[in-house]
């Protein structure tokens, strides 16, 4: 069985259309018969993708801290949820486990796991599919801003070949499917 991973909000002060579209994402991961691989928190979009999993059928591995786990903000209800110390090890955990990634709206933590992996994904040491939900234009200001490291040449335009954007629900899955590995620009690297 494959694995998606999943980066989302853990915040339940959002507004329902989030909750209610991460609860579509967790029956379309399950109706897809994939894992869901998050971070095993049972609050906010978290919760809501990992219940939408659970209520149609499908498996959840969550990878929590034991800080998280002493907060009770663990999804008791995962089929398997691991323990881990730190965040960095949570996040090692969910990337060796998955075979895509998918971030949906969130904040401080989802961004950064989404660039990390971006980064990973640059460096050639990722090679799985990324896609962003960019649910009512929530991420328009940093695909604005990934065009702008582009034209300020920062980094190459081959970037924008290691993610894909998703409109809808519909729209993941699909592209999960038909991506390939675009290899970056190896003279990028180089120094003159």
């Amino acid at each position: 069985m494959k694995s998606l991973c999943v980066y989302c909000a853990s915040s339940d002060r959002i507004a329902t259309k989030y909750l209610t579209v991460a609860t579509r994402v967790g029956a379309e991961i399950a109706r897809q018969r994939w894992a869901l691989v998050y971070g095993g928190g049972k609050t906010g979009l978290m919760g809501a993708v990992a219940r939408g999993v659970k209520d149609h059928g499908g498996r959840v591995i969550g990878v929590i801290p034991e800080f998280m786990k002493a907060r009770e903000l663990e999804f008791t209800e995962a089929d398997e949820l691991i323990s881990v110390l730190t965040m960095r090890e949570r996040k090692m955990l969910m990337e060796t486990r998955a075979d895509a990634f998918l971030a949906l709206p969130g904040g401080w933590g989802t961004l950064e796991e989404l660039l990390e992996i971006l980064t990973l994904a640059h460096l050639e040491v990722l090679h799985k599919p990324v896609v962003i939900l960019n649910q009512d234009g929530y991420y328009d200001d940093l695909l604005r801003m990934f065009d702008r490291v582009v034209e300020e040449k920062f980094m190459h335009a081959t970037i924008r070949g290691k993610y894909a954007v998703a409109r809808t629900v519909e729209e993941i899955f699909p592209l999960i499917e038909q991506w390939t590995h675009q290899p970056g620009d190896a003279k990028w690297f180089q120094t003159k």
